[in-house]
Order: structure tokens, then C-alpha cells, then sequence
């Protein structure tokens, strides 16, 4: 075996392997040399070589979400580090574990003008949920603080931050170890399985005639099928679950602002909840959070081993359990109530239904035909990954098949890292995994296609309306240059050249019969990664949209 020279190097690489961190995403440089060394020549890890810094932090935080381990990304000193944070600060609000580790320079060649130098030490203070700052030697306590770093990121679910400095010679091997890093052991604490003083809940629960609850990004499975039967048979129990929430059952509300977009005020009175129940992650509608905020709930409870945000200024309660055990015990203990909650919403939102087929039936090509096309056509059993702004939005308006597992950057809900982020989830993931994205949001990360890890299976959905779509949509939009060139962000590329510079297959659609005859030819292509570039209407899309939401009353 061949290990880098420098003892801490050494120290780092051993208690990796020791905590089970085997996937390396090394970002190439000399600073970090020791490590790139000792990592790639051990078999014991699996190595990956991704340039742009920013892209390659995106990739390892999409191997981590998908395999619910920690994902080590590594970078050189300098500059390097800085370009990590946009996915450390995903990681640390999607709650994903992330270990970045960064070779530095001694502190005595800090801030006196040598070269590729940065105060390293804390860069990620506001955002990480452990900093470790080691000194040049190994030591127990340099061995003690990496031990730290890699337990907090997987009982916290999030990034943390291990800086190591390294003096030259960097590139120097031997093949046996010098050091036997000392490596402690935690036992992970995952909340409770019984409601603590549950008597005052379940009073509440079962006098409460009108429950709301609310799920937000959420794993699939992770909630029993009798606890999902349970609530969708409780007359005083609404449901609302958004794309992301990977929860699905009939009786359940699963395209939000499809149902309280048309509200006045007396429907929002009649839908205020007296408990709000919410579990999961963050939460794509921005019309149920001002509901919420303004028809505030009598008890909103929150249930998460970790965070409780008070996301709508009303949070009563914070249930440190899995929601899953909170359940199986609530529901153990309350009964049904007398109550008119559900059927009133299920009436409305059955014709609500109704509309939306009329109204996708008699639209002409747009974003929204394309989104009820593409996403009805998925492969059953695949994993979907949607980008931010307006494709997570129209994502949400359609319905989804219950075998697909969904998943967004929805933590800071950025554009910056989308696709890099699903490519890392396909090669963490066995599945068939398909990338719906926008134009503006694939162009600013199209870095991610320079990567020689993308499987074959892997395939794009670029919905290309020359712009920042998402902005025609906000409430300020005007027809006028400074919003074309500012916000909108218009322009005339495609994904043409890209594709052939990466050589991916490149499929194109401008109307309805193209797309049909695309998609089948998508599914059908298993000899390399495919983008399909749909190429729709800038100027229709808002109004069409607009249009849908005045047309379901």
C-alpha cells in the first residue's frame, strides 16, 4: 500500500476509512496532494475527480442524499474552498451530511502574501454543525477533532468543515503507516418512540375539529401505510403533501396551490386550521406559507429530531421524534372526531380536478402542456430530480406516480448546483434517473456535464424558454428592456453543442408531436446520457399559467 508521507495526511485518510467514508470527490490541486495520494491509491475508497470546485460539491452532497451517508469532498487551499459553499450551505438546510476537507497552508504563511492563501480556518462558521481546525502535526488531538467532525455530520445531518494544513514536500509516499490515529465511537440518538407528556396532545388531538397537516421534502417510505390509511380516513384530517414530500394517497392534497389559489376570504377562513401538524423539509408554496401566516393555527407542532423553523410565526410545540414513531403513538391513543374538515376541501379539490383536465385539454404548446407530458410519461420506479424556480413550481401542479422518488435542492432552493447535484444522485442511486430542469438554470451549471462519471441511464429534460421563465410569473413583471436583459436573463442558446461536446445524445422537441416521438426515443437510448431540449414559447407561458389558476372555480 502506498500512503502519503505527511503524518496528518495519514491521520485523516485512517479515520475516514475507520467511520466509513468511501466516496472521495477530489477537486484536482497541489496543496491537497497528500491527501488526493493517500485516498486514490487505497482500494478501500471509492475516488472521483471533478475540477470545478462548485460542481463537485453539488456532486457529493447528491451521493450522500441518496445514500444517507457521509460524502467527503476535497479541495486545495485558497480560492477552491470558497466555491464549496453554495452546496455546504444546501447541506446544512436540507439537513445532508457533508464532509469537506481542505488542505491549507501552515498559519505562519497566512496573511503575509504567499500564494493561493485564504483565511481558511471557520469559513463555513455560519452554516457548518462542526469546524475542525487541525494543526500541521498529527495528535491525539487533531485525531480527536476529525473524530468529532465526522460524528456530528452524521448525528446532526449536516456539513461540517475539517481544514488541514500541510508544509512542502506535498507529494512524497512510503508504504507503511507512522501514525495509529486514535478513533472514538458515538451512539447515535434518534428522538424518542413515545410522545413525552402525550396526555395533554391527545386531548387536544382528539377535540380539535379541524387538523391540518402539512409534509414537506420528506424520504419515500418513510411513513407506514396504516399511519397514511389512518389519516386519510379521519374526517377531521386535511393532507397537504407537495412533489417533494414522496407521500401519496388519494384522499390527499397533493398540488396545493391548485386548491387554495382561487380562495377568498371566507374559503380561507373555513380552511383554518385549529392544529397544524408539519413534519419533513422545506416547503415550495409560497400561497400556503402566507395562508398560514395570516390565518394562524391555535397549535402548530412540529415533528424532527433536529430543527423545528417557526416557518409560519405560530410553532406551539417542537416533537423531537421521528414522525413516523410519533404517529404510531399519537394514533395508538385518539379517535376519530365528528367533523365536515376533509369533506369540504376533498369536494372542492375533486372539482378543482376537473378543471385543471379541461383546461390542459385546450391549451396550446407550452410550460405547462410540457410538465403534465413529461412527468406523465416518467418510467415507474425511476427518481426524478427537478431544478429550482419554475420547474419545481410547475412540478407541482401535476400529478406524479407514487413509485417515483422525488427530489429537489430545496434547502436554500438555488438554481447554482441542480444538475450536478442529480448526476451525483444517479451514480449514488441504481435507479433510472431522469433531470427535469430550465434553460437558465441548466446554463449556469452546465459545468456538471464535465464529468466522467455519468451513467448511461442518465437523462435531461431541458425545458428551454429562452429565459428566467420564473419571472414572468412573480408579481412586477413589465415588458420592457431592463426586465428582458436584468431579470429575465433572455437569450437564444441551446444545448446543442454542449451535448456533442460531452457526446451525449441530443433530442429536440418544439410542439406536441415532436415531444411524444422524443420521449419515446429518451427511454429507448441506454448507450450514453440523453438531453431532450423542449423549446417553448417565452412570451405565453405566465399568461397561460395565470390563465389555469382564474379557470378552476
Amino acid at each position: 500500500m502506498i500512503y502519503p508521507k505527511i503524518p496528518l495526511a495519514q491521520s485523516i485518510i485512517e479515520i475516514c476509512l475507520a467511520k466509513g467514508i468511501t466516496n472521495i470527490i477530489i477537486s484536482p490541486g497541489s496543496r491537497n496532494a497528500p491527501l488526493t495520494i493517500g485516498f486514490a491509491q487505497n482500494p478501500n475508497f471509492t475516488c472521483y475527480s471533478i475540477a470545478d470546485e462548485r460542481s463537485a460539491a453539488f456532486f457529493a452532497l447528491g451521493i450522500a442524499q441518496q445514500i444517507k451517508q457521509p460524502t467527503a469532498v476535497i479541495c486545495t487551499s485558497g480560492s477552491a474552498l470558497l466555491n464549496y459553499y453554495p452546496a455546504f450551505a444546501e447541506a446544512f438546510y436540507s439537513q445532508i451530511p457533508l464532509i469537506v476537507i481542505s488542505a491549507d497552508r501552515p498559519q505562519s504563511k497566512i496573511d503575509i502574501g504567499d500564494g493561493q492563501t485564504i483565511r481558511q480556518e471557520n469559513v463555513f462558521q455560519n452554516h457548518s454543525v462542526f469546524n475542525a481546525n487541525l494543526t500541521e502535526e498529527a495528535s491525539e488531538e487533531n485525531d480527536l477533532k476529525i473524530n468529532k467532525a465526522i460524528e456530528t455530520a452524521i448525528l446532526q445531518k449536516g456539513p461540517v468543515h475539517i481544514n488541514a494544513p500541510f508544509e512542502e514536500p506535498l507529494y512524497q509516499t512510503v508504504d507503511t503507516l507512522s501514525v495509529h490515529p486514535k478513533i472514538t465511537v458515538s451512539e447515535e440518538i434518534i428522538g424518542t418512540k413515545t410522545i413525552e407528556n402525550s396526555e395533554e396532545l391527545v386531548s387536544v388531538w382528539n377535540s380539535a375539529k379541524r387538523k391540518l397537516i402539512m409534509v414537506g421534502v420528506n424520504e419515500a417510505n418513510a411513513i407506514d401505510d396504516k399511519i397514511v390509511q389512518n389519516l386519510a380516513n379521519d374526517p377531521s384530517v386535511v393532507v397537504l403533501t407537495e412533489t417533494t414530500s414522496n407521500l401519496h394517497h388519494p384522499g390527499f392534497i397533493n398540488s396545493i396551490d391548485t386548491l387554495i389559489t382561487p380562495f377568498e376570504n371566507g374559503d380561507f377562513e373555513d380552511f383554518q386550521p385549529e392544529i397544524l401538524l408539519t413534519f419533513g423539509g422545506m416547503i415550495v408554496s409560497k400561497r400556503i406559507k402566507a395562508f398560514l401566516r395570516k390565518y394562524k393555527p391555535k397549535q402548530h407542532w412540529h415533528i424532527d429530531t433536529l430543527r423545528a423553523y417557526d416557518t409560519f410565526d405560530a410553532k406551539t410545540k417542537h416533537i423531537v421524534m421521528q414522525p413516523n414513531d410519533f404517529f404510531t403513538d399519537l394514533l395508538s391513543k385518539t379517535t376519530f372526531v365528528e367533523s365536515d374538515y376533509f369533506s369540504k376541501i376533498d369536494k372542492i379539490y375533486d372539482l378543482r380536478k376537473v378543471r385543471k383536465q379541461e383546461y390542459l385539454s385546450k391549451i396550446p404548446f407550452s410550460d405547462f402542456q410540457v410538465f403534465e407530458k413529461i412527468i406523465e410519461t416518467l418510467p415507474k420506479n425511476s427518481q426524478l430530480q427537478i431544478s429550482n424556480s419554475s420547474a419545481i413550481r410547475y412540478a407541482q401542479l401535476i400529478d406524479i406516480d407514487s413509485s417515483i422518488e422525488v427530489f429537489c435542492n430545496r434547502g436554500t432552493s438555488g438554481i447554482d448546483g441542480s444538475t450536478s447535484t442529480a448526476i451525483g444522485a444517479s451514480v449514488g442511486s441504481k435507479k433510472q434517473n431522469v433531470f427535469i430542469t430550465g434553460d437558465i438554470s441548466f446554463l449556469y451549471d452546465s459545468n456538471a456535464l464535465w464529468n466522467s462519471y455519468i451513467p448511461n441511464n442518465f437523462k435531461i429534460i431541458l425545458i428551454n424558454n429562452g429565459g428566467g421563465g420564473i419571472f414572468r410569473i412573480l408579481p412586477g413583471h413589465e415588458e420592457k428592456p431592463v426586465f428582458n436583459t436584468y431579470f429575465e436573463t433572455s437569450h437564444q442558446l441551446t444545448a446543442e453543442h454542449l451535448a456533442k461536446m460531452y457526446k451525449m445524445n441530443y433530442l429536440t422537441a418544439t410542439d406536441l408531436n415532436s415531444l411524444n416521438e422524443s420521449i419515446d426515443s429518451l427511454y429507448n437510448q441506454n448507450n450514453a446520457a440523453s438531453i431532450l431540449e423542449i423549446f417553448t414559447p417565452t412570451f405565453e407561458n405566465n399568461v397561460i399559467l395565470n390563465q389555469f389558476f382564474k379557470e378552476l372555480i
